[in-house]
């Protein structure tokens, strides 16, 4: 049945393709891609949205597989207007679509030290959805708030500690969308910031294929995390590890394979399907289980439904 969309003032795409959104380039299309102008445009239409639709932010796509048949929902992808990032004091305040690195850039340049996200591939609005970290860091160690439009089109303003960030999670009502997030941080000198990242973006470069088209890490380490995922954590455990030990790295389906350089990175290696890569992942899991009795979790978020038979 067809859907009556409200009329915003931003792009409204019904039917979109969503494969050319994502790292991984899979994906059947959404119901409808809505790419607000402003927050009163997300606001607005959100308000005036049918109850009933299923409404699913989207970064961009990093950390994200859309299978094969789509998505029923209207996906909402934040863009221009909602990437801006200002320092005042110890405080960086970045809009959801700021990237990750740029945000860590730009307070680096103010004397204020994110360098743990210089490396996360991503935007800040999942990086909070996600609790990402790196290096010992986490957004849970840095994160004051965030502002959000709820489902009813309402604006919200909530603290970090509401958000209940653990090991990749954090809680949020389904449908609210972040649009803002504010941090504090440590100061450092500027230059000694960037070498730091310079540093970190030469040791991932060199252990990871970031040339290849990935979503980043496939699956969680599976032991010796803390609830909250902060800087303490140790890891007895790695996923690589134990993908090594079952026999998996490199392993292929279709255009899918396990990384020869990092054998926790799911590749497209060439024309796989979003069925391949999901199909890879769970060959792998089960793999790894028959030898371990380990039971590895996804960290990469899979969406939508499989294509019609």
């Amino acid at each position: 049945m067809a859907q009556n969309y409200p009329i915003p003032r931003g792009t409204l795409t019904e039917a979109r393709p969503l494969a050319d959104l994502t790292w991984l380039r899979v994906g059947g299309p959404a119901d409808a891609l809505f790419q607000p102008a402003d927050e009163a445009d997300l606001a607005a239409f959100l308000r005036d949205l049918d109850p009933g639709v299923t409404v699913f932010p989207m970064g961009v796509g990093s950390n994200l597989i859309v299978r094969d048949g789509g998505l029923r929902a209207v996906v909402i992808r934040l863009g221009r207007g909602f990437n801006g990032i200002s320092v005042e004091g110890d405080r960086v305040t970045a809009g959801a679509a700021a990237l990750d690195a740029h945000v860590a850039r730009r307070a680096a340049e103010a004397g204020l030290d994110l360098t743990f996200l210089r490396t996360i591939p991503g935007s800040i609005g999942g990086a909070v959805r996600m609790n990402a970290g790196c290096y010992g860091s986490y957004v849970a160690d840095h994160l004051l708030e965030v502002r959000a439009v709820t489902r009813a089109g309402d604006m919200v303003t909530i603290p970090a500690a509401d958000l209940h960030l653990r090991y990749r999670q954090s809680t949020l009502p389904e449908g609210w969308v972040i649009v803002a997030a504010v941090f504090r941080a440590e100061r450092g000198a500027p230059e000694a910031l960037e070498a730091r990242m310079a540093e970190q973006i030469a040791k991932r470069d060199a252990s990871q294929p970031t040339k290849e088209r990935s979503a980043g890490s496939t699956f969680r380490n599976p032991l010796g995390r803390s609830s909250t995922g902060r800087s303490d954590d140790t890891h007895e455990l790695k996923a690589w590890k134990v993908i090594d030990e079952a026999g998996m790295r490199g392993a292929r389906r279709g255009g899918a394979q396990m990384s020869e350089m990092h054998s926790n990175f799911l590749i497209n290696a060439g024309g796989a399907t979003a069925a391949d890569l999901e199909g890879l992942g769970e060959e792998v899991r089960k793999r790894v289980f028959q030898h371990s009795g380990i039971t590895l979790e996804w960290e990469i978020m899979r969406v939508g439904e499989p294509a019609a038979e």
